[in-house]
């Protein structure tokens, strides 16, 4: 299997990204552009800050408020919105009263309170027998925060009849969705977004445009300071922070919290959404700490055994000695890089802080973070490489709005770089570049964008240049990444295609695995089936719901690094999967299934690895879909026998099959078919303990084909033709009670020793556990089909066969005839 770079969404906001980059371009346009540059957008969505941007509501002025006749915790008000007659609304505000301005919701108007909940459409109403028209708000109601504490209550001097959308500045903005491959770290923020955006623009466009950096203040120290020591240089070989005292926390500024939410970000005070809003500026991670708690020492070193940490999320977590912390001289204060401490965190109380603005190490970043399963935005760009030399801007601009915003002052700028993470060198060939890409690129083509993307020649002979990348193009490190970039800027639509196609004759050896696999598909798709593709990945957990003695969790091929906890071993069976679509599709009132899956299982036995070829069948549910010709039957082991044998029959090796018993236990009951010598499928119906732990409510009959097998047996294919018989077939049953550990496939084998020539068919048509029978005993229904292709049987030479079966099924399995 190819590698595959794995995107993950990134949203970036149209009019943040506006604020860095001169265009007046539409935002559909900027998406093509991000597109055709290797920035591949999934999704382009209108949106406001607020969802509905608060259409219908306005700035009200509280007349009068007097209490409710019939409600003790009910006041009725009259409320002025700026237009016509003053409006009746009942409120249940404890701290409504006269004189106030407020935001009012309109009759008509609809409020989105959170993603989570259902919109609010307001509407005439009585309430306790008092109309009501509209609604005075909290904040929450609006989306606008967290709170319900009583309504808004806002500056006396606010004008009425205002819209709330105004007031608020609600913007109407886009949000670009883009599927983020892992090697693009560079573009983990908007300023690296605009960059790819301008270096198009310039090289297509002749557009000349340059970046505008984020402002940063002039910046002038105190006194008031803190020391630092870095113990795992290798772990964090950059640490800079920032020592700001003076600083009151509170809500952010509208023009903040409309950033953060114009990408899908709640704000929470101004010190922490500051820190979110350069990291998605820039791409770089901060972390502000309550300077008390620091205690005038930043320690940078891995954890000791037994070590413990509150996080943010309440959550106490016991930390692996290989975990890097940030910690103050006796304790630890957050997981470096992955998520910071409860106590440690920015509070409400908090009158100083310390900014940190750090380079981690991406791998024990993401070792962290797996071991406390954890998958944070810090962590996120951590574990990707974010850029060592771009952290000082970012601490500055940080530092600079904090400044600004929450009137905080600077006491000192601290950072310690012992080995600078220099720019990679590349030797590049032109002609190589213009070979690779296929297009006739020039020499000049190629150094401007080369420039455009910040790569600078430093060196150049007749044959080859020495180029030199910016430590933030972690992807860049080879002459083959340098053209790709080249490529992607230049435009993969821009190579011109051959005039002449090249090609040769082959020949497909044998057996063909590729039609092989169609012809199945298509006889089972022909066939009411449908086919699924689950992940070669699955979980552990599934030893906790299956009690197996042929599959065991000592088999597992498991994962180093998995990126879940639910995909963490590779699978070793194609059952589970199955059922979990089953499981899936039957929550969804669709419990009527015929499905297959083609893949590869992997076992580990005694050290050695091992992989093979599948093919699972999975039944479920009703055989036909109730009509007035059909009334609903179950489907049944026959159904899943018949579809099996279709297959085999199809692909031309359904020849002398000799019937076996189970080798797995997961069946209830059933049997294995061997070939040529070699086992081929194992099909029966799954144990209900088995359905039961995996939430399925009706029986499943599976198969499971040994693929590699079909494949090599698939020699035997040979058109062949046989006459019609000339006689007609007779038919005997039996009705046995058995324990219930025999299997069918037993049945089977014991009536085949009897007789191999006229025996033609053994099927098992009823079965039936429960009242009337013993515990621990059974009853099948088995048919026995005899046929002779050149004379009529008689009744005595299948007697004596029937008796010969009987002889064997109570010697050797104690069946007993009802």
């Amino acid at each position: 299997m190819p590698w595959t770079r794995i995107a993950i969404e990134m949203k970036i906001s149209y009019n943040w990204l506006k604020t860095y980059i001169d265009t007046d371009l539409s935002a559909q346009r900027v998406a093509e552009i991000l597109t055709d540059t290797g920035l591949e957008v999934e999704g382009l969505e209108k949106v406001e800050t607020i969802k509905g941007g608060l259409e219908g509501v306005v700035i009200g002025h509280v007349l009068t408020k007097e209490p409710h006749p019939d409600a003790d915790r009910l006041n009725v008000t009259t409320v002025s919105v700026g237009t016509g007659e003053p409006v009746q609304i009942v409120c249940g505000a404890p701290n409504v009263a006269a004189g106030q301005k407020v935001v009012v919701a309109t009759v008509g108007s609809t409020l989105y309170p959170s993603p989570e909940e259902p919109p609010l459409k307001i509407k005439k109403s009585k309430i306790r027998g008092i109309e009501s028209f509209g609604m005075i708000c909290a904040e929450d109601e609006l989306g606008l925060g967290q709170s319900h504490d009583g309504i808004m209550v806002l500056d006396a001097a606010t004008e009425v009849g205002l819209t709330a959308k105004e007031f608020f500045n609600i913007e109407d903005d886009y949000l670009i969705e883009i599927g983020l491959t892992p090697n693009r770290a560079d573009a983990m923020g908007h300023y690296g977004v605009a960059r790819d955006l301008k270096a198009y623009l310039n090289y297509h466009e002749g557009a000349n445009l340059s970046l505008k950096t984020p402002a940063v203040a002039d910046l002038k120290e105190g006194s008031e300071s803190v020391s630092i020591s870095i113990e795992n240089t290798d772990a964090c070989p950059r640490y800079a922070g920032a020592v700001i005292t003076g600083v009151k926390v509170t809500d952010s500024p509208d023009w903040l919290q409309n950033r953060l939410r114009s990408i899908g970000l709640a704000p929470i005070n101004n010190i922490v959404d500051i820190t979110n809003f350069v990291m998605h500026e820039i791409g770089n991670p901060l972390h502000a700490f309550d300077l008390d708690t620091v205690n005038g020492a930043i320690v940078v070193r891995k954890a000791k055994n037994g070590e413990k940490l509150v996080t943010l999320d309440e959550v106490e977590r016991e930390l692996d000695e290989n975990d890097l912390m940030i910690c103050n001289a006796t304790e630890a204060m957050c997981i470096a890089g992955v998520f910071g401490g409860l106590k440690s965190g920015v509070k409400t109380e908090t009158k100083s802080i310390f900014l940190e603005a750090a380079y981690f190490n991406p791998v024990s970043i993401r070792k962290s973070a797996k071991r406390q399963g954890l998958n944070t935005d810090a962590s996120f760009r951590f574990e990707r490489g974010i850029d060592p030399n771009s952290l000082i801007l970012s601490r500055d601009r940080a530092i600079s709005l904090i400044l600004e915003i929450t009137g905080g002052k600077l006491e000192t700028l601290h950072d310690q770089y012992p080995a600078k993470i220099e720019d990679f060198e590349v030797v590049f060939s032109f002609d190589r570049c213009r070979k690779l890409c296929g297009a006739n690129i020039s020499d000049e083509d190629i150094v401007t964008i080369l420039e455009e993307l910040d790569i600078k020649m430093i060196s150049d002979s007749e044959e080859e240049v020495v180029l030199k990348v910016p430590a933030y193009r972690v992807d860049v490190q080879r002459e083959v990444d340098v053209i790709e970039e080249v490529l992607r800027i230049y435009g993969f639509n821009n190579v011109p295609l051959p005039e002449k196609l090249n090609t040769s004759l082959s020949f497909q050896e044998k057996p063909n695995k590729e039609n092989i696999y169609n012809v199945t598909a298509n006889l089972l798709a022909d066939n009411g089936f449908a086919e699924i593709m689950n992940n070669s990945l699955t979980s552990s957990a599934n030893w906790n719901l299956v009690n197996s003695e042929v599959l065991k969790a000592e088999h597992d091929v498991r994962l180093l690094n998995p990126l879940s906890n639910e995909l963490d071993v590779m699978r070793q069976t194609m059952l589970f999967g199955g059922l979990r679509s089953i499981e899936f599709n039957q929550n969804r009132q669709h419990p009527d299934l015929r499905l297959f899956e083609f893949g590869s299982v992997y076992n580990k036995v005694e050290g050695k690895y091992s992989e093979a070829k599948k093919m699972g069948l999975w039944i479920t549910g009703v055989k036909e879909v109730e009509n007035w010709s059909s009334t609903g039957q179950k489907s049944s082991f026959h159904t899943l026998k018949g579809a099996t044998e279709a297959v085999l029959q199809r692909l031309g090796v359904f020849k002398a099959p000799r019937i076996g018993e189970l080798t797995n236990d997961f069946m209830e009951d059933g049997y294995s078919l061997t070939i040529a010598n070699k086992p081929v499928v194992e099909l029966g119906w799954i144990k209900p303990e088995i359905l039961k732990a995996f939430g399925i409510k009706q029986a499943v009959y599976y198969a499971e084909f040994n693929w590699d097998v079909v494949i090599d047996i698939s020699i035997m294919n040979k058109i062949n033709f046989k006459p019609i018989p000339k006689t007609q077939f007779a038919r005997r049953d039996f009705s046995l009670l058995l324990d219930k550990s025999v299997q069918f496939g037993q049945i089977q084998s014991i009536a085949q020793k009897a007789d191999r020539k006229i025996l033609k068919e053994i099927g098992l048509f009823d079965v039936y556990e429960g009242k009337n029978l013993e515990k621990g005993k059974k009853s099948y229904a088995v048919s026995f089909i005899f046929q002779d292709d050149e004379k009529t049987l008689k009744d005595k030479q299948i007697d004596a066969i029937m008796a010969k079966i009987r002889q064997g099924l109570e010697g050797q399995l104690g069946a007993e005839l009802r």
